[in-house]
């Protein structure tokens, strides 16, 4: 789909507020439309007037005023392209309206957004390719505001971009996405925005001391990659926020074995590390103007003769030990390693990690929701601002002194899995450990990275969460990484 500003198409696409007057139609359509259809504007209800002799009009409803939000905006857009798409249009021009407290640039946004969203297909393993309907959107812009929808355009676009690219590599089989793939992608991808892209191989791992992520990566026979991406638009001398994504491009679970359905979707166990690679593709993309560090450690959990134990107990990075209580609690600790990596071996002003960590954190918030755990609310704060700009849900879990207590061992400094109960948060509670009292964020996906049906605007399979969020928080030139966040 090609979206342009301001060209008139014969299909027109309007949208509405509950009960506002259908003054875009005649009135013996709106009639029709009203008292027929009982079409009064509620949020996701269609009117359509397609094909010959009709009036080549698409109306949708906000809803209530005092229930919109930009996930409104997003959701009517792609409720708008799927009408477009059903009835074969192959073109059409979006009329936008002014409300009262929303700022035009990024409303726009979001209508482009929606109709984008629509547009994304993963088609790659099948035989007969996707043909799409719609070709061309155009966006009327609000009088004067030309623009402010022209950057708005150009900001979406690079957004949908690392959006996609994220949905790609998730979406991709682990046949074909392992560690040494999902560097050199974070090469090609990247280097050409302005983008530093260092992978190191093995043998660096072992001199940096990962024996964590050594530990997991020993039971297959694809070497184990660390990638280090920097976007430093401020300068070398300037911290950056660090972005630290789970890199695990496919895991069995280890000795403890996971069983058939639950190893089916485990391709996707490398969200967190394909979000990074996207945001920081988006943040380069539109030269935004904070410096962004991306870290994965990438690598598959298998079972061989050499792979870890249960009952193990591993090194780190860090020094500390670690009791193996379960090798299917292996996300944690190639994050401990990269983690610590960040705090001690780049400089961050904060570290933010993503990771498809824990079925507890389904269990408890369910597979819409990402879970989060901190050492500083402050930081916290900023991410759900930006969560919430972004339309991607966000939740802080609880955590106190007990709930760390748990991840004390007998014969170890610390030990891996502290059973069912709180599960999401003592996983978040082990990575605050390898953090150095850095300000930071842990950022449980498991539910709405993947999706076997799809929601809202949202495909099957990979969502892209929470790359919105990512980018929404990096670039907003009032973030203050230059400055330390209070501790609390």
């Amino acid at each position: 789909m090609k979206i342009v500003l301001s060209k008139d198409f014969e299909v027109k696409v309007h949208f509405v507020l509950e009960d506002e007057k259908l003054t875009m139609l005649s009135d013996a359509k709106r009639d029709y439309a009203k008292n027929t259809l009982e079409f009064k504007g509620e949020k996701k209800s269609v009117y359509a007037d397609l094909g010959p002799g009709s009036d080549n009009i698409v109306v949708v409803g906000l809803g209530k005023y005092e229930d919109l939000n930009h996930d409104v905006f997003r959701l009517a857009a792609n409720i708008a392209a799927k009408t477009l798409e059903t009835n074969k249009v192959k073109e059409a021009s979006v009329i936008i309206n002014k409300y009262d407290g929303y700022c035009t640039r990024k409303m726009t946004k979001s209508y482009i957004e929606g109709f984008l969203q629509n547009d994304y297909i993963f088609d790659e393993y099948l035989s007969k390719k996707t043909v799409k309907n719609v070709e061309t959107i155009s966006i009327i812009p609000i009088e004067g505001k030309d623009e402010s929808a022209e950057l708005a355009l150009e900001e979406t676009l690079g957004i949908m971009e690392g959006v996609n690219l994220t949905r790609k590599l998730v979406n991709t089989p682990s046949m074909d996405m392992y560690p040494e793939v999902l560097a050199k992608i974070a090469v090609d991808e990247l280097s050409g925005l302005g983008v530093e892209v260092e992978v190191f191989d093995k043998d660096k791992i072992k001199e940096l001391g990962m024996e964590a992520f050594l530990a997991v990566a020993e039971g297959s026979e694809k070497e184990p990659k660390f990638i280090v991406m920097k976007y430093l638009p401020k300068g070398e001398d300037k911290p950056a926020i660090t972005l630290v994504g789970k890199g695990l491009t496919y895991d069995s679970g280890g000795y403890a074995i996971k069983p058939a359905d639950g190893m089916y979707t485990m391709k996707a166990d490398m969200a967190g590390s394909a979000s990074v690679v996207g945001a920081i593709y988006a943040l380069a993309k539109n030269k935004t103007e904070n410096n962004v560090i991306g870290i994965i450690a990438a690598c598959e959990n298998m079972i061989s003769g050499g792979a870890y134990k249960n009952g193990d107990i591993i090194g780190s990075m860090k020094g500390t030990t670690i009791d193996v209580v379960n090798t299917d609690a292996e996300g944690r600790l190639t994050l401990a390693d990269a983690i610590y990596y960040a705090a001690t071996k780049v400089n961050s002003s904060c570290i933010i990690d993503i990771a498809t960590l824990t079925g507890a954190c389904v269990v408890g918030l369910g597979e819409y929701t990402v879970g989060a755990v901190t050492n500083n609310k402050d930081l916290y704060k900023e991410v759900k601002k930006a969560s919430k700009r972004s339309g991607e849900h966000l939740w802080l879990f609880p955590s106190f002194d007990e709930m760390r207590d748990l991840l004390k061992a007998d014969f170890a400094d610390l030990k891996n899995s502290t059973g069912r109960w709180g599960g999401a948060i003592t996983a978040g509670l082990f990575l605050e450990h390898f953090a150095e009292e850095k300000p930071w964020v842990h950022l449980d996906i498991a539910g709405p990275a993947y999706s076997d049906k799809g929601w809202g605007y949202l495909p099957k399979g990979a969502t892209g969460i929470p790359v919105k969020t990512l980018y929404d928080f990096v670039a907003r030139k009032d973030m203050p990484i230059d400055e330390k966040y209070h501790k609390n």
